[in-house]
């Protein structure tokens, strides 16, 4: 049987970041405010290491380039997926993400990014930004270059537990007081439309004006996300999204249940509780990938997990 292949995240210190990836998720990061774990990530700016087994010691990146049977033998020359874990204490920036097809011609051949979230937590009247409120690009342009803000950007409420899929094109922003679960295309490109004029070294940070006018989709639609549930005997297994790029679950168990794992390769992470996988202890903020053909797993316990695939 092969081994389950668990990852050390990385951590990324950030302008608007908190504390909760060390005061509720228990990691050893050395500072107080650190904002994003990237938790399983084969990029060139953050690529994960093994934590056990055969390859222990071995980066992602180094798994996808010389052992591609672990991940069924697709093609590619990237591991396609990016896991995060996003503790915002203040507002992120107001911003926007290319397509495969706009990065890959204005971003020496980047993936574009699309992602999804799941509210891991949030202020009890937390709120995010998805989408806007410009009729066309001639609409858009004019409120941006007016920095008619208030009136551009779309905030909803949201709570615990909420899902949002978002597309490229579409106007975004995690607020303060939100943690996300963040599935996304292995990519780093983002475009800053907006800032509040934060000053980073004394400086303000780089906006992408005109990029983010180029692949903003006007008008905004959402994406509509419809959850299914699945109950099993000890388990509950929700269909969140699944998309060109990825599917997401959510899978609750509350005693011992028995899986199939029929993809490629399956992403897990632990957002909440404690149990095992097939007898191997799990915690919240565990990470960790079932590889081709590990076929049928045990989970045992009291936990939440999100899972994706290709």
């Amino acid at each position: 049987m092969k081994d389950v292949i668990f990852l050390e995240p990385i951590f990324k210190e950030m302008i608007w970041g908190g504390n909760r990836l060390k005061t509720d998720f228990g990691y050893d990061i050395p500072s107080d405010s650190t904002g994003e774990c990237w938790a399983v990530s084969a990029h060139t700016n953050g690529d994960c290491t093994v934590k056990n087994g055969e390859y222990k010691g071995e980066k992602l990146s180094s798994l996808w380039k010389n052992h591609r049977e672990l991940f069924g033998g697709i093609k590619g020359n990237t591991f396609p997926l990016l896991i995060k874990i996003i503790d915002a204490k203040t507002d992120l920036s107001i911003q926007v993400h290319p397509d495969d097809e706009y990065a890959n011609k204005y971003e020496n051949g980047s993936l574009g990014k699309t992602e999804c979230w799941y509210i891991l937590d949030c202020d009890k009247d937390g709120k995010i930004v998805v989408g806007h409120n410009a009729k066309d690009k001639e609409e858009l342009k004019t409120m941006i270059a007016d920095r008619r803000w208030n009136e551009l950007i779309r905030v909803l409420p949201i709570k615990k537990g909420d899902f949002f899929q978002i597309e490229p094109g579409t106007v975004h922003a995690i607020k303060g007081g939100t943690v996300i679960l963040e599935t996304q295309q292995n990519s780093d490109i983002t475009y800053r439309l907006y800032d509040y004029d934060r000053l980073s070294g004394g400086s303000l940070r780089e906006l992408h004006i005109d990029k983010s006018i180029d692949v903003i989709k006007c008008p905004h639609k959402d994406v509509n996300t419809d959850r299914k549930k699945i109950n099993l005997e000890q388990a509950e297994v929700e269909e969140l999204v699944t998309c060109e790029f990825y599917s997401v679950r959510k899978i609750s168990v509350f005693g011992k249940q028995v899986l199939k794992q029929p993809e490629l390769f399956t992403i897990l992470s632990v957002i909440d509780g404690e149990g095992a996988i097939d007898g191997i202890k799990l915690e919240k903020g565990d990470h960790f990938i079932l590889p081709n053909g590990y076929g049928d797993y045990s989970l045992e316990g009291n936990l939440q997990l999100i899972t994706s695939h290709i």
